[in-house]
């Protein structure tokens, strides 16, 4: 990929390949959608966006053959947020692409826009619904801000590394808690809409029933193969 295609601002992307998996069962990353695992289609995007590639991983032996670097959670046990700060550490660029292994559709001309943001905040997040996620109704819209947020498809600058660090120091593992620390830049729904009128690039493949619902869309973009072949 040519440096032209690349963002214009110097990105490595960190994939978390850290989860337990038990909703699914077996390995999330592992799984195969449209002839390659979900970990290769993730990589394979993101690879366009960024120089350096990070996969943070407690099970490496299953995935050396990635090509990419691998790297264990510093803090172990942690969750997302450990894996995040894991990923900045390691990086060697001042910003960091962080997104979830179990994202099939990630929609890069979103990553770009995302990307030109970066040198005005320390944050740059989505804020918009998740087709993987139910409608949120009732008392529970109090949290629908929190509930739209993704912070596995966000960018960090290196100076989230001291407000996560205080978190993990702490026992407290919800993400967003240190934001209000941080210059956190949301991208709206109709900024998503602009890339993504159906937010695929959001979706998470968790269960199952995920994975079929990813099955059925890939069907649905794929043109029908030939007669014959």
């Amino acid at each position: 990929m040519s440096d032209e295609a690349r963002s214009a601002v110097d990105l490595t992307a960190v994939v978390l390949a850290g989860g337990q998996s038990r909703r699914m069962g077996t390995d999330k990353a592992l799984l195969s959608l449209g002839g390659r695992t979900l970990i290769e289609t993730v990589i394979a995007t993101v690879s366009a966006l960024s120089r350096e590639v990070i996969v943070v991983s407690n099970a490496p032996e299953s995935l050396r053959h990635l090509g990419v670097r691998l790297v264990s959670d510093i803090y172990p046990g942690k969750g997302s947020l450990g894996g995040i700060y894991t990923g900045l550490r390691q990086a060697r660029t001042p910003y960091s692409l962080v997104v979830a292994c179990d994202m099939p559709f990630l929609n890069l001309p979103l990553l770009r826009y995302m990307a030109s943001l970066a040198h005005h905040a320390d944050v740059v997040i989505p804020r918009a619904s998740d087709p993987s996620r139910p409608p949120v109704r009732g008392r529970a819209a109090v949290t629908a801000k929190e509930v739209n947020l993704h912070p596995l498809h966000a960018i960090y600058a290196q100076t989230c590394q001291h407000p996560i660090e205080r978190l993990l120091a702490a026992g407290e593992l919800r993400i967003i808690d240190f934001f209000p620390e941080v210059r956190v830049r949301y991208v709206e729904e109709a900024e998503v809409n602009r890339f993504d009128v159906e937010h695929l690039s959001l979706f998470n493949v968790n269960t199952p029933a995920d994975l079929a619902q990813a099955q059925a869309w890939l069907a649905r973009r794929s043109p029908p193969a030939e007669k014959g072949k």
